[in-house]
């Protein structure tokens, strides 16, 4: 089959490894559009979104803009749109001769908009998977030209979801290519009415209710790890904060109950085991290695930071 003439807009690492895959496969990545250079570090130097650093190292055609709609486009044969954050006029979704297709992380029409993995382990499904579609004016309600299928772990956070997903999203943007340009590839309208959304995320989001159940706090910790992460102080019986960290990986235990916050071994309130931390300004590491180093002492309190 010939190599297609692709247009990929991007930003996010989601969809590096789509990017790399089109451009192994031989296709003429004729353009890579992304968003503006953004400050990052502690220097707040301008840094390249993940697709434009990608598009730099391998010398492809890049434009760095915050409105692809008022940019003149190379002819194509398809866009692919992966994590893009940027609404695209019907001129542009139309530009190319085999029109727009978008990756996107959950089996739609459930978790539409832009945070589906965080959710999809905050709502405690056990599937979650990629879904190709077309673009369309309502948001990720394109029809669908191929999903894919994958198990969410027990206490799986949602940056190994997100890295995952991202593997599994290249094999079925390729087959779908294929199709495209063979002419075989079908489309199936979204059931509008089961459709969810995945609204964007916080700092505020991450802060614990802790008269929640066990399990939807070990869903919370779990789903907003590593961003924006559940951060918080560990404080001792007089009140005194005896450190900070981010609770990076947890599991509710069988049967807990709603607690206040307070530390019982590994557990809080013997309820929510704690797997994973990360100390303010240090990596992250596991529990065990943390009480080897800090202080986590029965009936120290914890209390949400944003």
């Amino acid at each position: 089959m010939s190599p297609l003439k692709i247009i990929f807009a991007g930003s996010g690492e989601f969809g590096l490894p789509t990017l790399a895959a089109i451009a192994d496969a031989g296709h003429h990545v004729v353009q890579v559009v992304s968003q503006p250079d953004r400050p990052a570090g502690r220097g707040r130097k301008l840094t390249p979104t993940p697709i434009a650093q990608f598009a730099l190292d391998r010398a492809l055609p890049l434009e760095r803009t915050d409105n692809i709609n008022a940019f003149s486009l190379p002819p194509a044969d398809v866009m692919v749109v992966i994590a893009f954050g940027q609404k695209i006029a019907p001129h542009v979704v139309n530009h190319p001769r085999l029109g727009s297709v978008n990756l996107h992380s959950s089996r739609l029409p459930r978790f539409r908009g832009a945070a589906p993995i965080n959710w999809a382990i905050l709502s405690g499904d056990a599937i979650t998977g990629n879904s190709i579609i077309r673009l369309a004016a309502k948001m990720d309600a394109g029809a669908i030209l191929a999903q894919s299928e994958l198990a969410i772990g027990k206490s799986e956070t949602a940056g190994e979801l997100h890295d995952r997903l991202s593997q599994n999203g290249v094999p079925l943007m390729l087959d779908t290519l294929n199709a495209l340009a063979a002419g075989t590839s079908v489309e199936v309208e979204q059931d509008h009415t089961l459709a969810t959304l995945a609204p964007k995320l916080s700092r505020e989001s991450a802060i614990i209710d802790w008269a929640q159940s066990p399990l939807m706090i070990a869903r919370k910790i779990n789903g907003l790890s590593p961003w924006p992460g559940c951060r918080v102080r560990l404080t001792d019986q007089a009140g005194t904060e005896t450190g900070r960290l981010t609770l990076l990986r947890a599991r509710a235990i069988e049967g807990s109950h709603p607690g206040v916050g307070k530390i019982i071994g590994d557990t809080i309130d013997q309820n929510v085991e704690i797997l994973e931390v990360q100390p303010e300004g240090k990596r992250p590491m596991t529990l065990s290695a943390y009480r080897n180093g800090y202080a986590w002492e029965d009936d120290f309190r914890v209390k949400s930071i944003t």
